[in-house]
């Protein structure tokens, strides 16, 4: 049996604030940094030892993993960093509050931005300071490849190649890994490993800061799947994260 962990990073400044984030690059909160240490003393108790971790270009994730490994006393492992990682882009709609939101276009529309499989927000306009192609951690990046806003499905097909070819190989080498990312591009992965609907996908809402444990058998497939944590807590978090589109 073969072990990846994926992890959501801890609460952000803008998760407090109930806004939009996508790309933006947002630090964790006190309460998110103490989620992320929360997390490595779970995985330690638990007897996790890893070889190798991932996280995206985003400081949120960057922070939550240098905390669970410091917990873990794992500081000294090797970290790939790819923007590939990186959270859904959520376009226009990037630092606007989801509340607000909601209560000007509706519950169903934003609901269908944040949770659809293949509906996008607006996009950014080219020149539009938060254009990621004017992020200087993107200059290595063709052009192309960078996203003005995305849906679930772009998503998806961002970080896909990047699971099949680097990330689920290397568990062939360094097992258990740990994947620290963020809400959308970790449920880009979790449907495609459980073969869930467009439909399915929609209901499912990551928690921040509790790590997911996947375990695979010796020819890859998926066998079982669990949080870490106490499961009526994690039912809170989970339906916290489904509420913050709501216009109440």
């Amino acid at each position: 049996m073969k072990t990846i962990v994926l992890l959501r990073h801890g609460e952000s400044t803008w998760n407090k604030e109930n806004r939009f984030t996508g790309w933006t690059d947002v630090p964790l909160t006190q309460a998110g940094i103490e989620q992320a240490y929360h997390a490595g003393e779970l995985l330690k108790e638990k007897g996790f030892f890893f070889k190798k971790a991932y996280t995206s270009y985003l400081r949120r994730a960057v922070k939550t993993l240098d905390c669970v490994l410091e917990r873990m006393q794992l500081e000294w492992i090797p970290v790939e960093k790819d923007w590939r990682l990186n959270e859904k882009h959520y376009g226009v709609l990037q630092g606007l509050n989801k509340k607000e939101t909601a209560q000007k276009y509706g519950d169903a529309q934003v609901l269908q931005w944040r949770r659809s499989y293949d509906v996008a927000p607006p996009p950014l306009e080219e020149d539009d300071p938060r254009n990621p192609r004017l992020d200087p951690r993107y200059a290595q990046v063709a052009p192309a490849e960078l996203p003005r806003t995305e849906s679930l499905k772009d998503t998806v097909a961002r970080i896909l190649p990047y699971w099949r070819q680097v990330i689920f190989p290397d568990l062939k080498h360094n097992d258990p890994l740990l994947v620290v990312a963020h809400g959308n591009s970790l449920r880009g992965v979790i449907k495609y490993l459980k073969n869930l609907s467009d439909e399915q996908i929609t209901s499912l809402n990551l928690p921040t800061g509790v790590p997911y444990v996947l375990e695979f058998d010796d020819n890859g497939h998926l066998v079982a799947d669990t949080f870490l944590g106490d499961p009526d807590q994690i039912k809170k978090m989970m339906q916290a994260v489904a509420d913050q589109g709501k216009g109440g």
